[in-house]
């Protein structure tokens, strides 16, 4: 969904904030280090094990011994990105099966007649089509031949993704042939299982992604149950779910990591005062920015991961291909570029000592001076100046270069989540974190004319404080039969928001879930404590094919004028979706862990602190804030 507006809340927790004795640990595995953050604030750092990501995890966790074991993970996207899912079939409707690599009419590239769309993940030997038929509107207008689903030969598929027409409005057909499929013992996924929203080829796209990653996500995933008593599994939507959800839904899991790092950084600066800012996570592969305004990060009903559409709830996160160990090169046109190709964790930066020898962003920050000589990294000891050098003079690049090129592709990126949508970042705050994002955030900020920058306490391992304190939560959605018929929305809101508050098992004895309108939500109390409830709709004007979210038919004019600076009175309103979101707060807030002793600084300096270094360049000036902990650090000239 496109141009999609936070949604307003109408009803707030109930209720004071629940505390817990039990040891509640954070973890987020990334493609560089994996980090863990616990009760104490005690922070580790281990080397992420690409080949068995789990590894990683369970070594981090060793002695820690935790009640409840909340992570972000890169599992998925991993699995989806370097192509090693399991071997899909895809079941659909007569003269449908191709409508994952027909795609739709937009170009990659607008003027690269060399541009080519992604591989499709199912191939065509493997793509059967069924007799059956529902109409627009969910009715039968030719039977499902249920019985030819027992004829079908997969091959040598392990997974079936079944996206029967219009199965968003009605899943009998659907059901019927997964009924079938599982008797034989496949893994299947059916698309109202996973995304009943319409759009044929996005609602394919999207249940196929989810068959491909299943298999290695829920190998991993399994493994981790063991762990602790209680595992939960951070979404791209900013909630918890249960591990065993999580290894059921994969698609769910694609910005894990980055969606616990950016609810964490809206957190903090909410609290020191600044509910309008940018996140800006930087890491060892990627760097993730987030637009937030009045404390709540934009949210996108689809995002696209590996240059898939994914139609599932997520937070509005654009990523790049620009992290410390992006490796930085001249082109064979001449020009120096940086990025996407990345060092990853093994061999690593030259700096690291453990056999690589092209340089990267990393190399550069040491050799011009905003990593101090000596430094040492967690996992990976003292960092060796000489060959970083080496690597910058062996490819005929210079550190200055190397680090004008990524801060402005992160420029860019910054300028996409907030210029872009009409939004002015010299207003704004950037919350800067992971690894590398304090080393390159007042620089980013003074191109953007940008005066303040946060960093939060434990700022290098902030996507794993985000999951430790991050809500249980159930998005629900639906799509609308009639998009210009407006009654029973009320109810259809309702209806949603119960199976959300079920699924959490908040619902109250006696099943009610409180009066849920199409202008918000009410609380409700269960036995897991304090419920937050919100609803909203996907509305649009006749005519368009991109819709806004928004919390009532009677607010889309006054939404469509902010983002478009124009509305259309007298123009039928379409509602193509109902959503609704029940979440439970965690027992713990991110301002719970204990403080992190943070000095006022004048630029320029270094401040190498345990889980990332800052650099405050001259002109800039930083003072702790006294309630949360964290560094902001203010533009004092030029």
């Amino acid at each position: 969904m496109t141009g999609a507006a936070p949604p307003r809340t109408c009803a707030r927790r109930t209720g004071p904030p629940l505390r817990s004795s039990l040891m509640r640990v954070g973890v987020d595995t990334g493609g560089t280090f994996t980090d863990v953050v616990d009760d104490q604030g005690r922070v580790a750092k281990v080397p992420s094990t690409p080949r068995d990501p789990a590894a990683a995890v369970v070594a981090a966790v060793a002695g820690l011994e935790p009640d409840v074991l909340a992570h972000g993970t890169t599992v998925a996207t991993n699995a989806l990105l370097e192509r090693r899912g399991s071997d899909v079939a895809l079941i659909t409707n007569e003269g449908l099966a191709d409508v994952i690599e027909i795609a739709r009419q937009d170009r990659p590239s607008l003027y690269d007649t060399w541009a080519d769309r992604p591989e499709a993940l199912v191939v065509r030997s493997r793509r059967f089509e069924v007799a059956g038929r529902l109409d627009a509107k969910g009715f039968e207008i030719e039977p499902f031949d249920v019985e030819a689903i027992d004829r079908l030969d997969v091959g040598g598929a392990t997974a079936v993704a079944v996206c029967l027409l219009h199965a968003d409005l009605d899943a009998s057909h659907e059901r019927a042939a997964a009924d079938r499929l599982r008797r034989r013992g496949l893994d299947v996924t059916c698309s109202h299982e996973v995304s009943p929203e319409f759009r044929e080829y996005e609602r394919t796209v999207t249940t196929v992604v989810n068959a491909y990653v299943r298999g290695p996500c829920r190998s991993y995933l399994t493994r981790l149950a063991d762990v602790a008593p209680t595992v939960l599994v951070m979404t791209s939507a900013g909630g918890l779910v249960p591990v065993s959800r999580g290894a059921e839904l994969p698609a769910a899991l694609l910005l894990s990591g980055p969606a616990g790092g950016v609810a964490a950084a809206a957190a903090v600066a909410q609290a020191c005062g600044f509910p309008d800012v940018v996140t800006f996570d930087m890491g060892g592969t990627s760097t993730d920015v987030c637009l937030v305004q009045g404390g709540v990060p934009a949210p996108a009903g689809e995002r696209e991961v590996g240059r898939f559409p994914v139609r599932l709830p997520s937070l509005d996160v654009h990523t790049i291909g620009a992290g410390g160990g992006s490796i930085a090169g001249i082109d064979p046109g001449g020009a120096l570029v940086v990025g996407p190709a990345s060092a990853g964790a093994v061999p690593g930066p030259a700096c690291y000592g453990l056999g690589g020898e092209r340089p990267t962003v990393t190399d550069a920050d040491l050799v011009a001076g905003r990593l101090p000589d000596g430094v040492a990294l967690p996992g990976i000891g003292a960092l060796d100046r000489a060959a970083a050098e080496r690597a910058l003079g062996a490819a005929g690049v210079t550190a200055q270069g190397v680090l004008r090129v990524v801060d402005a592709n992160m420029e860019r990126a910054v300028r996409q989540v907030s210029v872009a949508r009409g939004v002015d970042p010299r207003g704004l705050a950037l919350v800067a974190f992971g690894g590398a994002g304090p080393l390159h955030a007042c620089s980013l900020a003074d191109s953007l004319g940008m005066r303040t920058v946060i960093v939060p306490p434990r700022a290098g391992v902030l996507s794993a404080v985000g999951p430790r304190c991050g809500p249980r939560q159930e998005d629900r959605v639906r799509s609308w039969r009639d998009p210009r018929d407006h009654a029973g929305l009320e109810d259809a809101l309702a209806s949603l928001a119960h199976d959300a508050l079920a699924a959490l098992g908040a619902v109250a004895p006696d099943g009610a879930s409180g009066a849920v309108g199409a202008h918000g939500a009410v609380g409700a109390v269960g036995a897991v404590g304090a419920v937050e409830i919100v609803t909203a709709l996907d509305c649009r004007y006749a005519g368009q094919s991109h819709e806004l979210r928004v919390p009532s038919v009677a607010a889309f004019a006054g939404e469509h004028r902010a983002r478009n600076g124009y509305d259309r009175p007298g123009t039928p309103v379409e509602v193509v979706a109902v959503r609704a979101t029940a979440r439970v707060p965690a027992p713990v807030a991110v301002r719970d862990l204990p403080p992190v002793p943070r000095p006022t600084v004048i630029g320029p300096a270094v401040l190498a602190e345990h889980d990332c270094t800052v650099w405050v360049p001259g002109g800039w000036r930083g003072e702790p804030d006294v309630s949360t902990g964290a560094l902001v650090l203010r533009r004092v000239s030029g």
